[in-house]
């Protein structure tokens, strides 16, 4: 495998994900055996047993590393924000921790983020079907997906996806004018520039989530409203 291919950081957040990690980072290690990587897990103080799988898995892999935000308010963003700081690489993978996001599209969706030379990469949804997602969070997602296109225009069609590949150097430059809260970033990286980034989307399916529940719940659309706001109000003092 070329170099260019092999130096990348896999993000991922976690709260009380006891039963999917391990079963998650041996999945992304059995599809990335041809790859240089790193894993970053950022635990927002679960209190699930979580930290000592976490300890556990530290001790026998090199390429592992996990931190524990105790002080903080539970927040994904801000999870994901210490991670792509913590990063030692300047090419980010973000995925989440439920196993909703099968690590078997990484090989092929890497590949074309190098082949394309591309700013984003993003995994999104078929929203002409439901898989993997409740009732609830499929039309949340799409009534707020429709309400951010109109304020803010469309860049993606799943500005919402929460598995995506970017490059550090988007972050470094953006980072005092982010949002930064709630529990979608990439819509956040996206808009917050004004900057037209080439975006590249990859359809998947979405695996049924493992011993946990949807994230999405009123807090968290609370949150993206305001962001969304938020990224509009930047867009009109450009």
């Amino acid at each position: 495998m070329n170099k260019k291919y092999n130096k990348f950081s896999v993000v991922i957040p976690t709260y009380n994900e006891r039963h999917n990690v391990n079963l998650l980072i041996s999945k992304i290690e059995k599809y990335l055996k041809n790859f240089f990587y790193e894993i970053i897990v950022i635990d927002d103080n679960s209190q699930d047993g979580t930290k000592a799988v976490l300890n556990e898995m530290k001790s026998s892999k090199k390429n592992f590393t996990f931190y524990i935000r105790k002080k903080e308010k539970r927040d994904l963003s801000q999870s994901l924000i210490l991670g792509i700081k913590k990063a030692k690489f300047k090419n980010i993978i973000i995925m989440d921790g439920d196993l909703q996001h099968n690590p078997r599209y990484l090989p092929k969706i890497i590949k074309i983020f190098f082949k394309k030379e591309i700013d984003f990469l993003v995994c999104v949804r078929n929203f002409k079907k439901r898989s993997g997602l409740s009732f609830f969070r499929y039309f949340a997602s799409l009534l707020l997906i429709f309400f951010l296109n109109i304020l803010l225009g469309r860049r993606v069609s799943d500005p919402m996806s929460g598995f995506f590949i970017f490059k550090k150097r988007i972050y470094n430059l953006n980072k005092k004018k982010l949002y930064g809260k709630g529990f979608k970033l990439l819509f956040d990286l996206i808009y917050s520039s004004g900057k037209y980034y080439k975006i590249h989307e990859h359809t998947i399916v979405f695996d049924k989530r493992r011993n946990n529940k949807s994230k999405m719940n009123f807090l968290v659309i609370y949150h993206i409203l305001i962001a969304i706001f938020y990224n509009f109000f930047l867009k009109l003092v450009r």
